[in-house]
């Protein structure tokens, strides 16, 4: 779900710098209420979305949409790593035409994105995952929708489901998760919220539509404390459709899913929202992607922020790459068009690193295009 040698010169340098500083910033939230006034496609960045939403939305809300555990370290290791990968650009290399489509079980897809799995989005723009949808469908991008889902659907094979995804990193409740920054947010909005939360409680059984009609007075918890490889074993033997495993994060996990019968690895740290290991996503795929060895798809989410990010990924092997948080800031800021905006940007920063790289199809991305800087 991202760190300085003083000299003579510095000296002379500092407090003119620090007032440019200063002044920038009051230039940028100058310009940042000048985006949202013009609209969503005046937003140069999908990082620029972030402060937007959280000048549109309550501090409890954006407190959850931002929010990791403990420190926040493995959310922003997910997104710092990216930066331990470099790009090789290349030249001589006939670019007239570009093509960033893909097929995905036998889909074909125009970008290797997807939105993944965000759960109660109505608590950053009233359309919540209505307008989500339809800004996926307006770019013909693939949607994980989330068992927490803030509007009502039928069950998912009913609905017509391409694939249903399990999330396996979700082992520890909502008590144990020490979420230290939605806590701090919290006491700061102290509004009671009992439109959203039945009891002004915060389980998801009992305010996600999809638990309507359902009896959830035993309920304690959505992840059972035993999901080991025989319950997934009957998971996949009551899944009709393509069955996805989302929380893998190394080479032995993804082994044992894939004797199970599962269609698609994701990996996954559920945004850094579940653990605290301080280890990125990005740096788990080569060894999940060695373990597959190309029998199903391997897709990756977390911390990715530029389309140079999603080409890294995808040289280190992975299909497609996941987009969370970035389509709640998009949302909240401006709903569907803010979500449009969010997924048109990555997909103009994509191909411009295509041009840059020599790789004018996704197939022409490998792993020689990138170079991992050990720090």
């Amino acid at each position: 779900m991202a760190a300085v040698t003083a000299l003579p010169m510095a000296a002379a340098t500092a407090l003119p710098f620090l007032a440019w500083a200063r002044e920038s910033t009051s230039a940028d939230a100058e310009a940042d209420a000048a985006a949202r006034r013009r609209g969503a496609k005046d937003v140069l960045n999908v990082r620029d979305f972030e402060l937007l939403a959280q000048q549109a939305l309550p501090p409890a809300h954006f407190g959850y949409l931002a929010t990791g555990i403990d420190d926040d370290r493995t959310l922003k290791r997910n997104e710092e790593a990216y930066g331990n990968y470099e790009i090789r650009a290349r030249r001589f290399v006939d670019l007239t035409q570009l093509n960033t489509g893909l097929s995905v079980f036998g889909t074909r897809w125009p970008l290797p994105i997807y939105l993944s799995a965000v759960s109660s989005m109505r608590a950053f723009h009233p359309d919540g995952e209505a307008a989500v949808g339809r800004a996926a469908a307006s770019r013909s991008v693939q949607m994980m929708l989330s068992s927490g889902s803030s509007v009502s659907l039928e069950r998912a094979e009913k609905a017509g489901a391409d694939a249903i995804v399990l999330s396996v990193d979700t082992t520890v409740t909502h008590e144990v998760r020490n979420s230290e920054t939605l806590k701090r947010a919290s006491r700061v909005d102290t509004r009671p919220c009992i439109t959203c939360h039945k009891e002004n409680r915060h389980d998801m059984w009992l305010k996600a539509p999809l638990f309507a009609n359902l009896d959830v007075s035993r309920v304690h918890e959505l992840t059972p404390p035993n999901m080991t490889l025989p319950w997934l074993r009957r998971l996949r033997d009551r899944v009709r459709g393509k069955l996805m495993v989302k929380g893998i994060v190394t080479g032995e996990d993804a082994s044992l899913a894939m004797e199970q019968g599962v269609d698609a690895i994701i990996i996954s740290n559920h945004g850094g929202r579940n653990e605290e290991t301080l280890r990125a996503t990005i740096d788990c795929v080569p060894e999940v992607v060695a373990a597959v060895k190309r029998k199903v798809p391997v897709f990756v989410d977390g911390g990715i922020r530029r389309g140079t990010d999603i080409f890294k990924a995808l040289a280190l092997g992975v299909t497609a790459v996941g987009i969370g948080r970035p389509q709640g800031w998009g949302l909240a800021a401006f709903g569907q068009e803010g979500v449009e905006a969010v997924l048109d940007i990555y997909s103009r920063e994509l191909q411009a690193i295509m041009r840059q790289a020599g790789t004018p199809r996704l197939a022409d991305i490998e792993s020689r295009t990138v170079i991992h800087r050990r720090t």
